[in-house]
């Protein structure tokens, strides 16, 4: 029996869905996850067969921190930012063959590209001064990748599944401490992360769920050090036959205080947020035999601090396995 009928996206969770800028405490006000867009239908399920798993992420967010507030960014601050996102993920996941038995295992590697317009109420530094590229940026280019070494799916029963994974995020996109759009963070980030997936297929009920930690390098263009984030994305979903709506709840909560010259004068720039919103799913088969999987969920900001507060936050995603 292949368990790979449903869409399975542990490779790409969370928090791991990241912008270069914003206002979710860590510089640029966002780091790298954007709360309720790691989880997804079958989370933590690995298939029991060898197989490839194709998934392709648009990810949209609008989002602002009012002009009262300061944010860091490139070294500096800002009085306030308005800050458009667009993300396009395109994911590759391998499922080893691993035999008979509870454990799977599996590998996965992912391209982004990123679009940012970024506007600064006012740019300001200790001294006063302003941001020398004025006070609106643009951004467009391919970001930092992201790979998993290793995901390890366990199957307690048909029923219940559990997937842990380490990810990595590698400073491999443009960055200039100038600007106040970047294509990349300009540090590793190394997400260590569980899932969770229950079913219960006589009611056509479905719960997820993802918790992960991120912990930064420091970014040797700025000194800014991010402090860990822990990530908590959940869940619930009914099933109607191909078609599936229902409820996602996602929480960024900062694990202390920035740290760096920038961060210093803004007390660490400690922050968090909430988001809830609905999901709808679509699951078929191409060509009649390869499981594909649509969703689309909309995760506005219920309340943040030091984080952009978005009520346009939008992800639609494709699967495929083949």
């Amino acid at each position: 029996m292949k368990r790979a009928s449903g869409p399975v996206l542990a490779a790409i969770a969370a928090g791991s869905l990241t912008a270069p800028l914003a206002g979710h405490a860590t510089e640029g006000a966002l780091g790298r996850p954007v709360a309720g867009t790691s989880v997804s239908s079958n989370v933590a399920v690995i298939p029991d067969q060898p197989v490839w798993i194709a998934n392709l992420q648009q990810l949209y967010m609008d989002g602002s921190i009012s002009g009262s507030r300061q944010v860091p960014i490139g070294g500096r601050t800002t009085l306030g930012v308005d800050a458009k996102i667009a993300f396009t993920l395109a994911t590759l996941m391998k499922v080893w063959d691993t035999g008979p038995g509870a454990w799977h295992f599996a590998s996965s590697f992912t391209l982004p590209y990123v679009w940012t317009s970024v506007h600064a109420n006012a740019g300001v530094t200790a001294g006063g001064a302003s941001f020398s590229r004025g006070t609106s940026d643009r951004a467009s280019n391919l970001y930092d990748i992201y790979f998993s070494p290793i995901i390890a799916g366990f199957h307690f029963s048909q029923n219940s599944h559990m997937a842990l994974s380490f990810n990595v995020w590698a400073p491999t996109g443009q960055y200039d401490k100038n600007a106040l759009a970047n294509p990349s963070l300009n540090n590793w980030t190394f997400v260590p992360q569980a899932a969770f997936t229950h079913v219960m297929p006589q009611y056509g009920l479905e719960f997820n769920g993802v918790a992960a930690f991120q912990f930064y390098t420091r970014n040797s263009a700025t000194d800014y050090q991010n402090a860990p984030l822990f990530t908590l994305d959940v869940m619930g979903l009914k099933k109607f036959g191909a078609w599936g709506t229902g409820i996602v709840m996602g929480t960024v909560q900062q694990l202390g205080n920035d740290t760096g010259p920038t961060a210093d004068r803004l007390n660490g720039f400690r922050g968090h947020d909430f988001t809830i919103g609905p999901i709808v799913t679509y699951d078929t088969k191409l060509g009649g035999k390869a499981p594909l999987s649509f969703s689309v969920r909309w995760v506005p900001t219920v309340t943040s601090k030091n984080r952009l507060d978005s009520t346009a936050t939008v992800l639609a995603t494709a699967t495929l396995v083949f």
